[in-house]
C-alpha cells in the first residue's frame, strides 16, 4: 500500500533545503530568452512552486 501523502508530494523537495531548489528554478530562467515563448509559462510555474515550497516551509518566523 502506499503512502497518500506521498502522492501529494509531487515533485517538491524533500529533506533538502528548499532555497536550494527555489535556486535550481531560478537558474532555469537564465536561457528563457532563447526559449519559445511557450515554455515559458511552464518555467515560471516552476519557480513559483518552489517559491511556494520554501515559503511553507517555513514555521518559527
Amino acid at each position: 500500500m502506499s503512502d497518500p501523502g506521498a502522492e501529494q508530494a509531487g515533485d517538491a523537495p524533500q529533506d533538502t533545503d528548499p532555497l536550494a531548489g527555489v535556486a535550481e528554478a531560478v537558474r532555469a530562467l537564465d536561457d528563457l530568452d532563447q526559449r519559445p515563448v511557450a515554455e515559458h509559462v511552464e518555467r515560471f510555474d516552476a519557480v513559483h512552486t518552489e517559491l511556494t515550497v520554501a515559503l511553507s516551509s517555513i514555521d518559527k518566523v
